[in-house]
């Protein structure tokens, strides 16, 4: 049976890419020693998802390996080989705030551990397709000189600019801007997934997203932005907001509809291939407007608080360009707008987030 190796696998986009595969008749090798523990604590362990996902995904495999950790990750490759013919490489420490803490930390994870992962592709199994969940974040700060404009709920780009109608696009350069810690981290791995593609031939791809999100996102104030949001409005926990008027935008892309584009990439696979890939105009919001639609849907009012500095390397305004995806994979539609992300995340998750305690009104 072809296999899908699959990191991170019981986070957000890992468990969607698990699900999904595994319905392609794919056997599923999951890789997550839950690091999000570690990082944020208790309230985004993805403990969770790994019990449902043993639960109800029959041929769902989980070993519990640090990315770091190079024989673990080799040994686990050698063992199925060239059986795996796909690689979805989602886990990473993923905060702007945290890499700063240690960073050594986010390096190790999210720089050595891609890097053992190529490696152990390229020896094991050098036809398979990998797969990288890259961010925008490799951009840097560069997308803050663009010429914005405040408006009375968002920031927006001036409407003669060529990135007004469908966002930045790839040609952006990711060099000679703050990137942050973890953006620093993330350029590394996604330019190591670029070289192993042109050098060795391999087969991979980075998917440079912005705002990634759904329903099976363990949110915490460090990273998960609408996930996080919906919660603390459902169960009365203080917001902050930090800098930019709150008035900052950011696209976001369900991820049911970023597995999808992973798949369209799997069934007909490129070289070094680097995509944005995000809600784009179909699908992004400001923090304003993202408190107003949680408040609409929940029915509760948020207690939030505005912070007056913002996060270094943070983005004032990010809509993703997608049309290179679309042009190489034609008829590729995102199906999920923001009120409906935001709905389903409220839906799927009100009862466990207050199970413990009162509901907010």
């Amino acid at each position: 049976m072809s296999v899908a190796l699959i990191t991170g696998s019981a986070g957000l986009i890992g468990s969607e890419a698990v699900k999904y595969f595994a319905r392609k008749n794919l056997k599923i090798v999951g890789v997550d020693n839950d690091l999000r523990r570690y990082f944020f604590g208790e309230e985004a362990s993805t403990a969770w998802m790994q019990k449902q996902l043993l639960a109800s995904v029959p041929e769902y495999e989980h070993h519990n390996i640090d990315i770091r950790d190079h024989q673990a990750v080799f040994e686990l490759f050698r063992r199925f080989g060239k059986d795996i013919s796909l690689v979805v490489h989602t886990a990473a420490q993923p905060s702007h705030d945290w890499a700063a803490r240690e960073p050594f930390t986010d390096f190790g994870v999210n720089a050595n551990g891609t890097l053992n992962l190529l490696e152990a592709t390229r020896q094991f199994c050098p036809d398979a397709v990998f797969i990288f969940t890259s961010t925008n974040k490799v951009y840097g700060d560069t997308p803050n000189f663009l010429p914005l404009m405040e408006q009375d709920l968002r920031w927006e780009i001036d409407p003669s600019h060529k990135f007004a109608k469908k966002g930045i696009s790839e040609e952006m350069s990711i060099d000679q801007s703050m990137h942050s810690i973890f953006g620093a981290s993330k350029v590394a791995a996604d330019v190591m997934v670029q070289e192993y593609g042109r050098y060795f031939g391999m087969k991979t791809a980075c998917f440079r997203g912005g705002c990634l999100t759904g329903p099976n996102h363990s949110g915490a104030q460090l990273h998960g932005f609408l996930a996080y949001l919906m919660k603390c409005n459902v169960t009365g926990t203080p917001y902050k907001v930090f800098g930019y008027k709150v008035k900052q935008v950011r696209d976001n892309i369900h991820s049911s509809d970023l597995i999808r584009a992973f798949d369209r990439f799997f069934e007909r696979p490129r070289s070094a291939e680097v995509y944005n890939i995000g809600g784009s105009r179909f699908s992004n919001c400001s923090m304003l407007e993202a408190i107003r639609m949680c408040e609409e849907i929940s029915g509760c009012k948020m207690d939030w608080e505005y912070v007056e500095s913002s996060r270094m390397g943070d983005h004032i305004w990010w809509i993703s360009d997608i049309s290179k995806f679309q042009e190489h994979y034609p008829g590729y539609k995102l199906t999920y707008d923001v009120p409906g992300i935001l709905r389903e995340i409220h839906d799927n998750n009100r009862k466990r987030w207050t199970a413990s305690q009162p509901a907010h009104v």
